[in-house]
């Protein structure tokens, strides 16, 4: 994986770096770590059991680690659901999981390159 990966995927790498100290290594060993990340498993277990409460916890979790990283691709749609769960909207989550999905198995690709 490479930073021009990550640019492709669309994250924000110039802030994301910046919150790693401006260390390419850490923030690309850091970046390794989100797709295996067990938060994914507790979020789409929670949505498809309608446990609110879990999913906006799982939810919550993941919206600072996407963001510190400034993976915008999986942030936008965390920061939505986080939102929705925080008011416990009562919605059909299935597009927003779908949309989270895809981009965590984008990254694990990019990832292992």
């Amino acid at each position: 994986m490479t930073i021009a990966d990550l640019i492709s995927f669309g994250a924000d790498v110039t802030e994301g770096l910046q919150r790693c100290l401006n260390n390419e290594g850490f923030y690309l060993r850091m970046v390794k770590m989100i797709p295996g990340d067990p938060i994914f498993q507790k979020l789409y277990d929670a949505i498809g059991s309608g446990d609110l409460a879990a999913a906006f916890e799982a939810a919550h979790a993941l919206k600072g680690a996407l963001g510190n990283l400034a993976l915008t691709p999986l942030t936008i749609p965390v920061v939505e659901l986080t939102e929705l769960l925080r008011a416990r909207t009562q919605t059909d989550y299935t597009a927003l999981v779908a949309t989270i999905r895809k981009g965590r198995d984008e990254l694990e690709a990019i990832c292992a390159k």
